[in-house]
């Protein structure tokens, strides 16, 4: 992943769920389910294809106090990280 200044950042992703395909509300519900599987602090990294994926993502976020961590845009394809808070 390159960050702001263009230096290569690593995030350990302790799981990962692929939601490519899907429509709301699918990634958000994948997303919950896979979160509670994780202990806090550890890192949930989902990608999704859905443009509605960004600002829901978000709004689910501010939810739950599950901190984002980051998030990537490349061609369609949306990637967060996602850090258990609770």
């Amino acid at each position: 992943m390159i960050g702001k200044e263009g230096v290569m950042n690593t995030v350990q992703v302790d799981r990962e769920v692929d939601c490519s395909g899907m429509l709301c509300p699918m990634p958000i519900v994948l997303t919950t389910k896979a979160i509670k599987e994780l202990e806090i602090g550890q890192v949930l990294k989902i990608i999704a294809t859905d443009a509605g994926a960004p600002p829901d993502m978000a709004a689910w976020s501010r939810q739950t106090g599950h901190e984002i961590v980051e998030t990537n845009e490349n061609d369609g394809v949306y990637t967060f990280y996602l850090r258990r808070s609770n």
